[in-house]
């Protein structure tokens, strides 16, 4: 059995900045589908020039119907533009999002790899971390990879 140090009882923050992370939980439960799609939409895109709703289902685990009103969301959204009878094409902010939760995704992995987990779980980690984590975290990170570069050296 694995036994975690637990840190003393600490007395609870004020109710304000207590909310504070609560909120910030919430408006990253909503963007995180359309990190998630427009992500997928992208690496599909590079990898095999087009972008599909029936290929987006099955690499998303969900259904068809599903996808097409979360496209629908992201085109109103302005994050790509669906075409009848072609694929779905990105737009400028559709790639850049998708470009932000990439960077996201590899720097919160990398961290994790540094830190010994292991391969399969630190992407289905970062997966998560990737949506919820800051700026000022992913700033840390990024020091902390820099500092560990330079002590192989």
């Amino acid at each position: 059995m694995i036994r975690h140090s637990v840190p003393s009882a600490r007395p609870l923050v004020p109710p304000d900045v207590h909310a504070e992370g609560f909120q910030q939980v919430r408006q990253a439960h909503r963007q995180e589908l359309a990190e998630d799609y427009v992500e997928l939409i992208d690496d599909l895109i590079r990898d095999c020039g087009e972008a599909r709703q029936v290929d987006i289902a099955a690499r998303l685990g969900v259904a068809q119907p599903t996808v097409a009103r979360m496209l629908k969301r992201l085109d109103a959204q302005g994050l790509l533009a669906l075409r009848r009878y072609r694929g779905i094409a990105l737009t400028d902010a559709g790639r850049l999002l998708a470009e932000s939760s990439r960077r996201r995704h590899q720097l919160c992995e990398s961290v994790l790899l540094a830190l010994g987990v292991g391969r399969d779980a630190a992407r289905r980690d970062a997966e998560g971390m990737e949506h919820h984590v800051s700026e000022e975290t992913l700033q840390a990170f990024s020091r902390f990879l820099a500092r560990r570069q330079c002590e192989k050296k």
